[in-house]
């Protein structure tokens, strides 16, 4: 069914979309490997039709300890019916510094974040680490061959990153990092 429904909502709204499909298994898989016993609660950001969310509670997140934040209203439906023990919140990611959550250790995020406006870039990068406590992490995937936030938002918000494995088998391929704040 996600896969319809995606090339439904592609076609409704190409410019919020952004992608040519969904996430591949193994981009999901390396996307929620940064993710062990220690790291608290999770957030994801523009799950879409739950992939990498599949993937967060494999590697072992509780389901009461994974909010997932999708602005798409079918996509939030079809969420809410796969994941009925998740929290899952309709609404836009610049909001997420607003939610009353506590021991966020990470944010995991499908949103096509080179698409987005920088200042709004900002206000979604600001509120995940206001969010999270110290030392948490922001996980983002990019198609291309530059990191996938905006270099002045990564300066004013004084980021480091890593990257993970590049992921061949995704359309198109993807490159996972993780951002962390400098210490």
């Amino acid at each position: 069914m996600s896969l319809p429904l995606f090339m439904w909502q592609l076609i409704r709204h190409p410019k919020t979309i952004s992608a040519i499909a969904p996430s591949s298994q193994g981009l999901a898989r390396q996307m929620a490997s940064q993710i062990t016993g220690s790291t608290g609660k999770v957030v994801e950001i523009g799950a879409g039709t739950g992939v990498i969310t599949r993937q967060i509670l494999a590697a072992g997140i509780a389901p009461e300890d994974l909010s997932i934040v999708e602005m798409n209203p079918k996509f939030c439906a079809s969420l809410k019916a796969q994941f009925p023990d998740c929290n899952v919140l309709e609404m836009d990611a610049q909001a997420l510094g607003e939610l009353p959550l506590e021991n966020v250790g990470m944010v995991i995020s499908g949103l096509p974040l080179l698409s987005i406006p920088e200042p709004v870039q900002h206000n979604i990068i600001k509120g995940a680490f206001d969010l999270m406590v110290e030392g948490g992490k922001y996980v983002q995937f990019t198609y291309g061959p530059k990191p996938p936030i905006a270099p002045e938002v990564r300066e004013a918000n004084d980021l480091q990153w890593l990257t993970l494995k590049k992921v061949w088998l995704n359309l198109p391929p993807a490159m996972p990092y993780v951002f962390t704040k400098n210490t």
